[in-house]
């Protein structure tokens, strides 16, 4: 998946200067994106290929920034969430990136991807920087 997320950044900012850069706050471009695209009333059908780039775009930013890695689904995971891949974070919960990019394409902004990354439970922390503060 990452390999399919890193082609898809190459098509897209190939023809647009998109701030796909893989942090978090590129996910607010990822919502900007499906929501051009839900305003442009395409058929989720005719935009599946931009869903599925966009998801796996965002999966690959929960594995860079959360901690998260990319696991195939089981056969009980691919019916629930009806996609074959996800990330599972450092706690072990599974999430659907895929899932939720084609959510925010059919219900709009009820539904955003950037909150997904703010809402996963068991992110990986990074250490807070801490000062030595020994006189000098």
């Amino acid at each position: 998946m990452r390999g399919c997320a890193a082609g898809f950044v190459r098509q897209v900012t190939a023809r647009n200067r998109l701030p796909l850069d893989y942090s978090v706050n590129s996910l607010r471009v990822v919502d900007f994106i499906v929501d051009g695209l839900r305003k442009g009333h395409s058929e989720r059908a005719d935009v599946r290929p931009a869903l599925f780039g966009l998801g796996a775009y965002t999966g690959e930013v929960l594995v860079r920034r959360a901690g998260a890695q990319w696991v195939e689904f089981d056969a009980e995971q691919r019916e629930l969430f009806g996609q074959p891949v996800g990330v599972r974070m450092p706690d072990g919960r599974v999430w659907n990136p895929l899932g939720k990019v084609v959510k925010r394409f059919e219900a709009g902004e009820r539904e955003s991807v950037r909150m997904l990354y703010l809402q996963l439970h068991g992110r990986a922390h990074r250490s807070p920087v801490t000062c030595d503060r020994r006189s000098a």
